[in-house]
């Protein structure tokens, strides 16, 4: 039979720990001190897989990837949503896919933002904006780029505006921003 080992083997990587203070002996005096130690922290980058699906919304971040901006649209009551929607919000129905890349588009409000998520901060000010496209019933909310968060302007309501994409798409809606149209 095989021994055993008793040792658990160890590895590179991980934590490499340098100069945590414990005391020599373990008596009462040392016991009150590792109570009123501070606490350790341990700062460490954390790493995750995450298979993520688009499932109804795959065909709208498939056509960004390609330049290509798609709206939903019910077929029996024409009512066309600016953002991706697999089945309308009134009958249920199975919405159809339109391109809307190159349609009239507009500012219909927008606001700075001098805060924002982890993602987002090392960018802040910047522009969010809700756009208003031809013969679509609701507004894409994206950002607004190339104008100056810090002169915004009510004139900016109404300003012609048309989609830009990234160039490597991320697969992620920030993919498609506006510009506003020369």
């Amino acid at each position: 039979m095989a021994k055993l080992s008793s040792k658990r083997p160890e590895t590179l990587g991980g934590y490499i720990v340098h100069g945590i203070p414990f005391p020599a002996e373990l008596d009462p005096d040392a016991l009150a001190f590792l109570k009123r130690m501070r606490p350790l922290l341990i700062e460490h980058e954390y790493k995750v897989t995450y298979l993520h699906s688009y499932a109804q919304d795959s065909p709208w971040f498939a056509a960004a990837s390609n330049k290509k901006l798609l709206a939903s649209r019910d077929p029996d009551s024409g009512y066309t949503y600016a953002t991706p929607r697999g089945h309308d919000m009134y009958s249920g129905e199975e919405t159809e896919w339109i391109d809307i890349t190159h349609r009239n588009a507009q500012v219909h409000a927008f606001t700075v933002c001098y805060f924002g998520s982890e993602e987002f901060l090392p960018e802040t000010p910047y522009i969010l904006a809700l756009i208003e496209f031809e013969d679509v019933d609701t507004l894409f909310l994206t950002r607004l780029m190339g104008l100056d968060p810090d002169r915004a302007s009510l004139d900016w309501i109404g300003m012609a505006v048309e989609p830009r994409f990234l160039r490597n798409s991320k697969l992620k809606p920030t993919d498609v921003y506006f510009l506003p149209k020369n």
